[in-house]
């Protein structure tokens, strides 16, 4: 199947980049090369892209799309190692770097790759398609563990009842598949709170964000971004859920602030001075034309800040 995915705030995150025809630019999850092909557009033969994703599929489908592009270089890293990697090719400052956080279209919908509970599919969710998989953590996993890992990152209600039904289900044998496990959801789920939705869309958001440790890949990803934007360069990101949202909106909120002496004391002793502006007071998010093109936008936000 072809790497296909519709990019998501795609003009308003171009716009807001403010993009400069000879500057560095980085897309760090460049996906089947969407945002980058449109930054490309913009750049003129002084300028320079380095597309960033850790999906092999990824990196061949946007290798693809920018082949056209001689000024486009693209590595198949996390873009929490973004800093590492312009080291690596001898560049010390960006313009303007984009993250478009979460699961592309296309990793959603290719069965094998195990993220949907809508196929059938060997239990995976690996992004970079190495370590630990959601099979590992579904199986091998202590009780407390795994409560821990539904209840913080799907903020799921009912964390305990859908532990317990597994530990029970592992007693017979490993859950190995997408439905299995989706269906061990749907059984301790109550039955009124089975209206909301699918049952199993926080349990396989959480694992999903275990597997891949994106959090932790995202608080580092922030701090080294910005740490090689150039003076007034941008950086702007966007998130699919409230937990990358907070993180996001928390960090650049700390960078834009200054004095935190208290409100009493006559002259400030801090010295704390901000190291960023918001661009965007509050999160962009999808048009409704957006929306009735792309449903799977609709938890879509769009935070930038620029570097002072």
């Amino acid at each position: 199947m072809d790497f296909v995915h519709k990019s998501v705030l795609l003009s308003e995150s171009i716009e807001w980049l403010n993009i400069d025809p000879s500057g560095v630019y980085v897309d760090g999850t460049a996906g089947g090369g969407g945002h980058s092909y449109h930054i490309a557009e913009k750049l003129n033969e002084n300028g320079r892209l380095i597309a960033i994703d850790q999906d092999p599929d990824a990196i061949a489908a946007a290798g693809k799309r920018l082949e056209r592009f001689d000024n486009v270089t693209i590595v198949q890293s996390n873009f929490s190692s973004v800093k590492g990697v312009l080291m690596s090719l001898g560049i010390d400052k960006a313009d303007g770097i984009l993250l478009d956080l979460g699961v592309s279209s296309w990793q959603l919908d290719s069965a094998q790759r195990g993220f949907s509970y809508h196929h059938d599919a060997p239990l995976d969710m690996r992004m970079s398609q190495q370590g630990t998989s959601a099979y590992d953590i579904v199986n091998g996993s202590e009780p407390g563990e795994l409560v821990r890992i539904l209840s913080i990152y799907g903020e799921e209600k009912f964390a305990k009842n859908i532990v317990r039904e597994i530990m029970k289900a592992r007693e017979t044998k490993p859950v190995e598949t997408t439905f299995e496990l989706a269906e061990i959801v749907k059984n301790a789920y109550p039955m009124k709170a089975r209206q909301k939705g699918h049952p199993a869309r926080k349990t396989f958001q959480a694992l999903r964000i275990a597997v891949n440790e994106e959090l932790d890949r995202l608080k580092e990803g922030l701090s080294n971004s910005f740490d090689v934007l150039n003076k007034n360069g941008r950086l702007a990101v966007i998130t699919f859920h409230s937990l990358e949202d907070r993180i996001v909106k928390k960090q650049m909120a700390d960078w834009c602030t200054g004095c935190t002496c208290p409100s009493d004391f006559p002259i400030c002793v801090c010295g704390n001075k901000p190291k960023a502006k918001l661009v965007t007071r509050k999160p962009i998010e999808p048009s409704e034309t957006e929306l009735a093109e792309n449903n799977r936008a609709r938890s879509a936000k769009l935070r930038v800040c620029e570097k002072l």
